[in-house]
């Protein structure tokens, strides 16, 4: 081959190579921040751009789009010394790419670091309760906390997102452990509640019935009094009709024992009469 044919080769090809090199097609959604001669020279945008080859190299290439960062579940301790577990997720932007890259050497890894130091500082502050059910005001302390710590690298937090955050494994076994307790507790003192109840109301009856009890015996003493009254001034000092009352009583009484369900043999006195007179202290 010609030498110079060869020649002319070589420099169509570097030719091609330097002005390849010299173009730059920036695609929608990035930034390329250019060095030149190993200092920051200027940011393209999105389209087609050009650089000077050998000189000016496209040293990082940056997404302008929203980024979502997974913070993995963490422990993190209450104020009241529980233990719980959260994960999150962040949503940010890059709005200063020369920050981005000239601010800190990896800000995706500095930013889910901040989002977890920060996730458990806020959840120390808070008691159990109160960390479980503030998902809203934790994702808002979070933002805040943030964004004023990634300002100087040229990023936005567009918002933090709290994925999950719920108690320890073995805390949830404890606090179903208590709640179990607490409910044996309630039953207990329910059941006690109940046969406190129950006494009280038995006695309260046996006290009522005692009282009618007593007022009956009153009252049939009282009847019997004036029963024997009216039989001692109705007989006055005939016999015969006092003997023949008791006898009359003797006689029923002497019957109702003798058809009871105990009663084997009964054996009735000779002469009723001389029994009834001895009844009534009378010989």
């Amino acid at each position: 081959m010609n030498p110079g044919t060869v020649v002319l080769a070589v420099l169509f090809a570097l030719v091609v190579i330097t002005v390849f090199m010299g173009v730059r097609l920036v695609p929608q959604g990035y930034e390329f921040v250019v060095q030149r001669l190993g200092k920051y020279h200027t940011t393209l945008k999105p389209g087609l751009n050009f650089i000077i080859p050998y000189v000016d190299i496209v040293a990082y290439r940056l997404t302008t789009k929203d980024i979502a960062l997974e913070i993995g579940a963490q422990e993190a301790i209450t104020k009241d010394n529980a233990v719980i577990v959260a994960n999150a997720i962040a949503f940010i932007k890059v709005i200063d790419p020369v920050k981005a890259v000239y601010g800190i050497s990896n800000y995706e890894y500095a930013i889910q670091n901040l989002v977890m130091t920060s996730l458990r500082a806020i959840i120390g502050e808070m008691e159990l309760d109160k960390a479980l059910s503030s998902r809203d005001i934790i994702k808002a302390r979070l933002k805040e906390i943030i964004s004023d710590d990634v300002t100087d690298w040229g990023i936005l937090v567009k918002s933090v997102e709290i994925q999950d955050i719920k108690p320890s494994d073995s805390m949830q076994k404890a606090m179903e452990q208590q709640a179990t307790a607490e409910r044996l507790k309630r039953a207990m003192i329910l059941e006690a509640e109940g046969k406190k109840e129950a006494v009280i109301r038995e006695a309260e009856g046996k006290l009522e019935a005692a009282k009618l009890e007593a007022e009956a015996q009153v009252t049939l003493a009282e009847a019997s009094a004036k029963a024997i009254q009216d039989i001692a001034g109705a007989v006055g000092e005939k016999e015969l009709p006092a003997l023949f009352l008791l006898g009359d009583r003797y006689v029923n009484a002497i019957q109702k024992l003798s058809v009871s369900a105990n009663a084997k043999t009964f054996v009735l006195p000779a002469d009723i009469l001389q029994a009834v007179k001895g009844i009534a202290g009378r010989s």
